[in-house]
């Protein structure tokens, strides 16, 4: 295993816990779903250049408004990408193998109304990755590495769900078959791998965008653990987001901001942020903000404190 065995451990408890939530109601669920859902769209759509704020996104895909001063093209981006996860969603439904036709459309989707000549279409000459080192593939390997890419994703020999859906992403990154919206479509992929293995979507926010792309860079080059563990701690995050939303709020397990409770500890904020980062201190990302439990913080504090016995 190339994930750290303590976050994937942590994982697997917290999906544990989900599932035997169920029968889950039916309001809440929908309701963290759209939340999650606009989300993932702003952000996947942020990284890729998309000024819409997470607002204007909501906007949007609720209510059909068009944003004045914001391109077609910015409004499609995040139409299409909706769309995109309801035809995962729908996918999901059947529990059929994914095949090399199934990612094309969701490329066909993705550059839907915006590119429509390269839609659904491998590209047909060379292209890179603007800032990396890569040497993506060349246009006339692209079958056969797309051929492969299905086989290493139907077959799985050796990886745990997290990871399959990880390397899928790099994969696919890695490739570079069309024109444009490789991004987009890997990070599909690798929800579609992850939701059909009953995880929630998971969503890379755009703050942690260089974190992303400098862990996604390493895996290119052979360096997997790092990629890994960045889509391991994000899937974390969507678990831990399904289950404030889905579990009774108490004062013990109320997602506070991590600057407030720091003060009823000896530990500087900045300390605990970092254990929060380094995936040591169970805690969650919302608008850019560390929250966390009362009873997770203390957990870990008491922990830390054994350690220094």
């Amino acid at each position: 295993m190339i994930i750290d065995n303590e976050l994937y451990e942590i994982i697997l408890k917290k999906k544990k816990k989900l599932v035997s939530l169920r029968p889950l109601n039916k309001e809440q669920l929908k309701l963290i779903r759209d939340q999650i859902e606009i989300e993932y769209v702003y952000n996947s759509t942020a990284i890729e250049g998309n000024t819409l704020s997470l607002n204007e996104t909501r906007l949007i895909l609720e209510e059909g408004i068009t944003i004045s001063g914001k391109s077609l093209r910015e409004h499609l981006d995040v139409v299409n990408q909706k769309e995109a996860i309801s035809w995962i969603e729908d996918f999901i439904k059947n529990k059929a193998k994914i095949k090399e036709v199934d990612i094309i459309e969701l490329h066909r989707l993705t550059l839907k109304g915006i590119s429509n000549y390269w839609t659904g279409k491998y590209k047909t000459s060379q292209n890179r990755i603007l800032g990396s080192k890569l040497k993506t593939t060349p246009p006339y390997k692209v079958h056969s590495e797309m051929d492969k890419l299905i086989y290493e994703i139907s077959e799985n020999k050796g990886f745990n769900a997290i990871e399959l859906a990880a390397y899928a992403h790099h994969e696919l990154v890695r490739i570079h078959p069309f024109v444009d919206g490789n991004g987009r479509t890997a990070r599909l992929l690798m929800n579609l791998i992850l939701m059909r293995e009953g995880y929630p979507p998971v969503v890379i926010i755009k703050k942690e965008r260089k974190k992303y792309f400098d862990t996604l860079e390493k895996a290119h080059f052979g360096n997997f653990k790092d990629f890994f563990n960045f889509i391991g701690r994000a899937v974390e995050r969507s678990l831990n987001l399904y289950l404030n939303a889905l579990t009774p709020t108490t004062k013990e397990n109320e997602l506070i901001p991590l600057k407030e409770l720091a003060k009823e500890t000896k530990y500087s904020q900045e300390y605990l942020s970092l254990r929060a980062r380094q995936g040591k201190l169970n805690a969650t990302k919302i608008n850019g903000i560390w929250h966390v439990a009362r009873k997770d913080l203390k957990d870990y504090v008491k922990y830390i404190g054994n350690m220094n016995i």
